[in-house]
């Protein structure tokens, strides 16, 4: 299993502190928006070369691990 920790940086040098795939300026919330709009991994390693399938798994394991212990409360319809 991938270890986010590994791939996933916050430096508030960097994208003023947003999670951000380490040595790039390429955001955890722009590859989590890219996959949920239907990209492949194929076409985000293509878009982003300094990426590989590991980078993009660590983000859905960063954001994974981000909402872990939220609460969601349901409103009442």
């Amino acid at each position: 299993m991938t270890d986010w920790k590994l791939h996933i940086e916050s430096d508030p040098k960097k994208l003023y502190g947003k999670p951000v795939i380490k040595n790039t300026r390429i955001s955890v919330d722009l590859i989590l928006e890219k996959l949920a709009n239907g990209d492949t991994y194929e076409e985000l390693i293509q878009a982003y070369p300094s990426i590989d399938k590991e980078d993009i798994l660590a983000c859905l394991l960063f954001a994974a691990d981000a909402i872990k212990n939220e609460i969601i409360l349901n409103k009442a319809s």
